[in-house]
């Protein structure tokens, strides 16, 4: 069985269970944050809306440079919460195509992480969208599950009920 087969169960889920958690970000709230060192919920919801789409930049390219030389790449602002979830949805869709045509062999070739031109990380493909992507939309879901818990939202379930939903996930 390819890889790829084995990886798009578990992306769908997470997306899933993503979008879920992403629709519960209040609007009123964004500027919120738990400690002047945290990101802002409006932040942290955005960079959840983002991470789906760095998929298809490590299944299609070898190499990226987090801090370029010449500035950011990533800029943060307010959204709305339609808009965050327009934006997951369009990640989404460019990112799982990507994901369900990609070979073994392709998961095997080398990608490095970069930060001002130095390589941080070298890892196979593979590697990089399990911890650069998957892993780390699961992490920062999990700190916006947190953020909606301190700002009195209601948490969906992820791996499981929670307070606020007591029954099986939804669909």
């Amino acid at each position: 069985m390819p890889i790829a087969d084995l990886l798009l169960p578990e992306f769908d889920a997470e997306v899933a269970t993503t979008r879920r958690v992403l629709e519960r970000v209040p609007d009123d709230r964004i500027e919120w944050r738990p400690h002047e060192k945290s990101f802002p919920m409006g932040h942290l919801a955005q960079l959840v809306a983002m991470i789906p789409g760095w998929a298809v930049q490590v299944l299609t390219e070898t190499e990226f440079d987090i801090a370029p030389r010449e500035g950011p790449t990533a800029v943060y602002r307010f959204y709305p919460v339609e808009q965050l979830l327009m934006m997951f949805d369009k990640n989404v869709a460019d990112a799982r195509p990507r994901l369900a045509k990609i070979t073994d062999e392709e998961l095997q070739v080398i990608w490095t992480l970069k930060a001002a031109g130095n390589a941080v990380e070298v890892k196979p493909r593979y590697m990089m969208y399990r911890t650069m992507v998957l892993n780390h939309l699961v992490h920062h879901r999990a700190q916006l599950g947190f953020y909606l818990r301190l700002t009195d939202q209601k948490v969906p379930a992820m791996y499981g009920p929670t307070a606020d939903d007591k029954g099986p996930p939804q669909k």
